[in-house]
Parts: C-alpha cells; structure tokens; sequence
C-alpha cells in the first residue's frame, strides 16, 4: 500500500512539474509571438515610410521633367507640339494617378503591401521608360 501511494505521489509530482513547465513554455511562447509581431509591424511602418518617400520624390521629378519638357514644347514649332501634347498629358495623367494612388494606399496586411508595392514599382518604371523614349531627342 505504501509502494502504491509513493507511486501516485511522484506521478502526481511528475505531471505537476510537466505541466507547470508547459504553462510557462506557452507564456513564454505567446509573448516571443507578440514581440515578433510588433517588430514586423515596426519594420513594415519604417519599409512603409521609405517606399512613401521615395516615391514622392520620384513623382516630384517626373512633375519637374514633364514640366522642363512642356516650356521646351512651347518654344518648338507647331508641328513638335502636336506631336508630344497628347504624349506628354498621358504622362502627366498617369503620373499624378501614381500620386493619388499612394496618398490613398491603406494598410490591408502584407500581402496587400507586396502586391501594391510591385504593382506600384511597375508603373512607375512604365513611367520612367515612357519619359526617357519620349523626352531623350530634346532633353
């Protein structure tokens, strides 16, 4: 009898020890989850603000270009400017819908943010390569 209830006694103190080792293992998980959590989300609003900059800049030079590229227009005859008006106000569209699609950008979760930002990268490389074939004979 006193084998047996010396037997239950460590099963009880065995299992008492698993279980209070489990708890803290859990807790511990759960708080390493949530550090994790909060340095993604840190990361993605530090990433989130470079792309924004970098961006603006970007659209910023465009505006300037299309600007420089328009006063260079206007002092060419008649025949350039028809020419380049249609081209240069497609790009002067596209370029600000660049700008407002950036300004109107809300955070939908990773996934999103890649999606947007390749997207994004795209279309102003589209830009870009539009603006140096167009712009490179009077620039």
């Amino acid at each position: 009898m006193k084998k047996t209830i010396f037997i239950f006694t460590v099963i009880g103190i065995v299992a008492g020890s698993l279980l209070a080792g489990c708890e803290k293992k859990t807790e511990q998980k759960v708080e390493e989850a949530k550090e994790t959590l909060k340095d993604a989300r840190a990361e993605y609003l530090v990433e989130w603000e470079a792309f924004k900059k970098e961006s603006e800049q970007q659209i910023d030079a465009n505006r300037k270009r299309i600007h420089s590229f328009k006063e260079k227009m206007e002092k060419a005859g008649s025949k350039v400017k028809a020419q380049y008006k249609k081209d240069v106000e497609a790009l002067e569209q596209k370029n600000d819908e660049l700008k407002k699609k950036l300004e109107e950008y809300k955070d939908e979760g990773q996934g999103r943010w890649e999606e947007f930002k390749v997207n994004f990268k795209r279309d102003m490389d589209g830009i870009g390569k539009t603006m140096k074939d167009l712009f490179k004979d009077n620039d």
